[in-house]
């Protein structure tokens, strides 16, 4: 089973809408293997809580204009740290940088196939405190 033609609509408008807010490490994984509950997840991250929050709202704002649809649940938003918005057909996670690196969501999907983003979505990675901190681990080994 792979992600339907609707939840990749959704997962790249999220994605450039993310974009769009300056979120960085922008990266979607194909989860319909493994999940029942959801077809995709797109995972993005900030660097301060308020970034979070225009993150989140951006994302929001562009799905119901452009798709109409709204999320069914949205979790974490008092905090802005790490925001879940819950579209039944996706899930997004936008996080504080922080919590991307200490949670890191990525190695639990990362046996799930990516999904191809806009070209802006995907120009974020690296710019990031996920991928600063891993470079830098790697750096120090090297030493």
């Amino acid at each position: 089973m792979t992600a339907t033609d609707r939840s990749i609509e959704l997962t790249r408008t999220a994605a450039q809408a993310a974009a769009d807010k300056l979120a960085h490490d922008i990266v979607a994984y194909d989860v319909s293997d493994v999940l029942s509950i959801t077809d995709a997840f797109l995972v993005a991250s900030a660097p301060n809580d308020r970034q979070v929050k225009a993150i989140v709202d951006g994302i929001e704002e562009t799905l119901f204009k452009e798709l109409d649809v709204k999320p069914v649940r949205r979790e974490g938003e008092r905090e802005g740290r790490w925001v879940l918005l819950d579209y039944i057909d996706i899930v997004v996670h936008v996080q504080h940088s922080e919590e991307r690196v200490y949670y890191a969501l990525e190695r639990l999907w990362k046996d799930c196939p990516e999904i191809g983003l806009p070209e802006e979505a995907v120009a974020t990675r690296g710019k990031g405190a996920a991928h600063v901190r891993a470079d830098s681990a790697a750096e120090d080994e090297g030493a």
